[in-house]
């Protein structure tokens, strides 16, 4: 990405940085203080390291206006193009906890551990840790990718005292006053329309007198200034103490929040103000009050001023009216992810508390949120819900997708279903709310309907279909009949297909079609061009149904073990699973078999077709079906797919081969062989592109890898929980609605690892992003305990790596006839004392 980072660090707290980064304890106490001395200067490029960021890099020094610097050098990048978001901030952690520290008068500290800035009793700061950091957007970009915008940075300046001041670390009022004016300036603002600044203020005698001279100066300097007292100013160095590198930001967002919540805070530890400032058009805030809206937007002021002059100054206002979201998918799905399960759980409670506590927020925001403002990592969970309420319950109570992605992208194959799966109003819900699965069936609808005579979404789509009226009744009685049957799943797997594939899931590890559906397979691959496949399948379905009628059972048995049971008149119709297999031909014969696999106690089922595909019964027709396919062109496939006629890859040859066509209609569906032949790949995601989900149930049961054939490194096979196989579509006894079938293979799809464009799925709609729960960091403390010695390691340590001198008090010494060592002595101390010591030691040798 191209983000910009702009921080600055003390020592000390870029050293826990790099303790914290790197997750590792540095024992060597020599090691820790020459990683205090040398490494703070690259804390940007760490940042930039660790999070994989592309942009600038830029660590910032200037003392106490460190960050409020990097914020205006991010906002200048941000301008110039340099980056499309920028990090600003700075760090300032103490690495040593149990400090204090002798008040002098006159110096910066306070006596009580209390800053008052701009009182009369304001005698020093305090000393503080922390870390602040800001994210940046250009505005526009902002708006257009709908985030939330807390505030607008209008302008900002950066400067220097140069010589101007009494002394290197003392505040100037011209350098002060020319970088407030400079930022009113580039904001193009007037200065009377300021109604808070937030202050460097520090509480010392010196600064804060300087501080309200240079605001006033430049306020005048700037157009009419605000009344007497109408413009507030405050100081968060009351609430937290000087921030040194991290105090220009922690002050900035400050100001954010006074904007957002329209309140002003008190400066904390205010009594009375210091007579020896002229407050002129500012006043202390003193307590907390609002802050309305009135004819201009409100604005802030924001000053961070640094030890050597560097001075910085910021201009906000606040925010624009934000734009509604529009409408949406009447459910949406939210995804979740974390590092570890723990994390993954405590993301889940923290979501579904926000939801409780907001369930104004629409939900299709919340979904966009989470899907295209958050990282994907390894723990996964997935839940489609039909608004915030809905979502936080089925989060509580474990209504969830949920699933460990692998390390790589998982690759997905399509099935496409055949005849038999069919239902009036199969994918009504995707023709309603999907454009790419509408404008698919549209045309398919208008390719077919000068071969049918009728409009196939007439059929595919009846007034009542589901509440079983004459209209629903009609459709679905004509919907069973061949000609309209197969034309009709055609026109719906591929709108089903294209829609998959604008959100970003390609048939990678290839497509198996059954029957019927090897057609949809072959479009997508660039055999058939999509008006040939349209036309080819309507002429299939109408020869199919002049037939007579004919039966088809399946059979609950290998195809080795029904074959001695067949008659003549019958034949193998298709091999679904192991212990599954399709018989077909006339209905007598039909019913006389299952008659004596009843009496054999082997279980058979009925189908509910009209023909006997796949059998003799086909024969008759097969010379016209070769003589239309031979005016069809066939190109060979771009994309890989399996022949249900051979079960494996089909080759360029086949593909362009009419009579590979002729054939697939008269020859049994190897379906079970080119299932087996796409789970060879032990990461393929198997997906049902079409109505209901027989198919993925087949496939599910042989998605179990051979035992013998472990993963490299793992020592135990794949497991069939491994293996992702789910349906995209409602059966037609599913309760769920159409988009709720889709959004959960989705969700179950990027549970297992495989990527979608977020983007792509909220293409058209107008989407905002929204504040929502943070990752759940789960923290360890990496400290190095003191353990009593003052240098931070453990004592072993610290004798083996650290060489640390010791001097013992001693008394004077005795009379030279005592002393028990002739030396060398060395004497240190008060030279007439010394002198002493020196001649009574010389005088004992």
């Amino acid at each position: 990405p191209r983000v910009g980072v702009y921080a600055g660090a003390t020592m000390s707290s870029y050293a826990l940085f790099n303790l914290a980064g790197n997750r590792r304890v540095m024992e060597s106490v020599g090691y820790y203080q020459t990683m205090l001395g040398n490494d703070k200067d690259y804390l940007a490029s760490r940042v930039a390291y660790l999070l994989d960021l592309r942009g600038p890099a830029v660590s910032v020094q200037t003392a106490c206006s460190t960050s409020l610097v990097a914020v205006a050098m991010a906002r200048q990048a941000l301008l110039d193009g340099q980056c499309d978001l920028a990090l600003a901030g700075g760090s300032s952690v103490a690495s040593r906890q149990r400090t204090g520290y002798l008040y002098q008068p006159g110096h910066i500290l306070s006596p009580d551990g209390r800053c008052r800035a701009f009182d009369a009793g304001a005698a020093g700061t305090v000393a503080g840790s922390g870390v602040a950091v800001v994210a940046l957007r250009r505005l526009e970009d902002a708006l257009a990718d709908g985030d939330p915008v807390l505030a607008v940075l209008k302008g900002a300046a950066v400067n220097n005292d140069g010589s101007l001041k009494v002394g290197y670390t003392a505040p100037g009022v011209e350098g002060q006053a020319e970088v407030i004016a400079s930022a009113l300036a580039a904001a193009g603002v007037e200065a009377s329309t300021l109604g808070y600044v937030e202050a460097h203020g520090t509480g010392t005698p010196l600064g804060d007198p300087i501080e309200i001279a240079a605001l006033n100066r430049a306020l005048a300097a700037t157009g009419a200034p605000p009344p007497p007292g109408a413009c507030a100013v405050g100081s968060i160095k009351t609430n937290l103490g000087h921030l040194d590198a991290a105090a220009g930001a922690a002050g900035f967002i400050k100001a954010v929040l006074v904007l957002q919540h329209g309140e002003i805070p008190p400066s904390l530890h205010f009594r009375e103000p210091n007579p020896k400032i002229g407050f002129g058009a500012l006043a202390v805030a003193d307590r907390l009050r609002p802050w309305p809206r009135g004819a201009d937007p409100r604005r802030a002021g924001v000053s961070s001023f640094g030890i050597g002059g560097t001075n910085a100054h910021a201009v906000l206002e606040e925010a624009p009216e934000r734009p509604g979201s529009g409408p949406s998918r009447p459910r949406q799905l939210l995804v979740l992810s974390a590092r570890t399960p723990a994390a993954l759980d405590a993301a889940s409670a923290r979501l579904a508390e926000h939801l409780e506590a907001h369930p104004e927020v629409p939900a299709a925001d919340v979904a966009f949120t989470l899907a295209t403002g958050r990282r994907a990592f390894e723990h996964r969970r997935a839940v489609v819900a039909a608004g915030p309420e809905d979502a936080a319950a089925r989060l509580r109570d474990g209504r969830v997708l949920a699933a460990g992605a692998p390390a790589r992208e998982r690759p997905v194959a399509f099935l496409f279903p055949g005849q038999g799966a069919q239902f009036p109003g199969m994918g009504e819900g995707l023709y309603a709310g999907e454009a790419v699965f509408r404008e698919t069936v549209d045309r398919c609808a208008a390719l077919a309907a000068p071969h049918l005579g009728l409009d196939l979404r007439e059929l595919l789509f009846p007034v009542g279909a589901g509440a079983g009226d004459a209209a629903g009744n009609d459709a679905a009685a004509r919907l069973r009949e061949t000609r309209f049957t197969q034309p009709a799943l055609l026109a719906v797997e591929l709108a089903l297909a294209h829609l998959w594939r604008s959100w970003g899931v390609e048939p990678a590890a290839g497509m198996l079609g059954h029957s019927v559906g090897e057609y949809a397979a072959a479009v997508l691959a660039g055999v058939m061009a999509l008006p040939d496949a349209v036309a080819v399948v309507c002429a299939r379905g109408a020869l199919m149904q002049a037939l007579p009628p004919g039966a088809m059972l399946s059979v609950a048995l290998d195809e080795e073990e029904l074959a001695p049971r067949l008659s003549a008149e019958l034949a193998v119709a298709a091999v679904n699973a192991p212990g599954q297999v399709v018989v077909s031909g006339p209905v007598d014969a039909v019913a006389a078999l299952a008659g004596a696999l009843a009496a054999d106690g082997v279980d058979s089922r009925s189908l509910h077709t009209s023909h006997a595909f796949h059998s003799p019964m086909m024969d008759p027709i097969l010379p016209e079906l070769r003589r239309r396919l031979a005016a069809v062109p066939l190109a060979p496939p771009e994309r890989p797919f399996v022949s249900n006629l051979t079960g494996t890859w089909i080759t360029a040859e086949e593909a362009t081969d009419p009579d590979y066509w002729v054939e697939h209609l008269r020859r049994p569906v190897r379906f079970a062989a080119g299932v087996r032949v796409l789970l060879a790949d032990p990461d393929a995601a198997l997906l049902e592109v079409g109505p209901g989900r027989a198919l993925a149930s087949l496939a599910r049961r042989q998605a179990v890898v051979d035992p013998g054939a472990a993963e490299p490194g793992a020592g135990e096979p794949r497991a069939a929980a491994d293996r992702v196989v789910t349906g995209a579509m409602r059966h037609p006894q599913d309760e769920r609605d159409d988009t709720e079938a889709l959004l959960e293979a989705a969700g179950r799809l990027w549970c297992a690892g495989v990527e979608i464009d977020w983007d792509a799925v909220w293409s058209g709609e107008s989407r905002r992003r929204v504040l929502l729960p943070t990752y759940p960091f789960e923290r360890r403390r990496y400290w190095i305990a003191a353990e009593g010695n003052p240098y931070g390691g453990s004592a072993r340590s610290l004798g083996e790596t650290l060489p640390v001198p010791l001097w013992r008090r001693a008394d004077p010494p005795a009379p030279a006839s005592a002393v028990p060592h002739r030396g060398p002595w060395r004497v240190l101390g008060e030279p007439a004392a010394a002198a002493a010591v020196a001649e009574a030691l010389a005088g004992a040798g």
